[in-house]
């Protein structure tokens, strides 16, 4: 398992697909997890222009995202890739701390 997070090819294409409509453009992506949700924590993927100085930054095919300290720790060997299905098409979280999921699968609990 990956002790760091990892996105995708494809999806760090279509967040600076994404990216490059934004006025003015984002420093980067800001991925978090926060409490709430059915199952009591969700993921949260937000355009960046401003950071912290303890933010763990990473650079996806030249793609900054920007993790939280606190977030780290439940992202660890987390793989995000974006999906397109007949039911639509979104970001896609593989993370093997997961211990359940809600119905709708947009919390978990670890």
């Amino acid at each position: 398992m990956s002790s760091t997070l990892e996105l995708t090819p494809y999806a760090a294409e279509k967040v600076k697909e994404i990216m490059s409509q934004q006025e003015p453009a984002p420093l980067g992506l800001r991925v978090s997890v926060v409490g709430g949700g059915c199952s009591g924590f969700s993921y949260q993927m937000n355009f960046e222009s401003e950071t912290n100085p303890i933010d763990k930054v990473f650079d996806f095919e030249g793609l900054k995202v920007f993790v939280d300290q606190a977030s780290l720790m439940y992202l660890k060997g987390t793989k995000i890739d974006f999906v397109e299905t007949l039911e639509g098409s979104g970001f896609k979280f593989e993370n093997p701390n997961v211990k359940s999921t809600c119905g709708c699968g947009s919390s978990f609990t670890v």
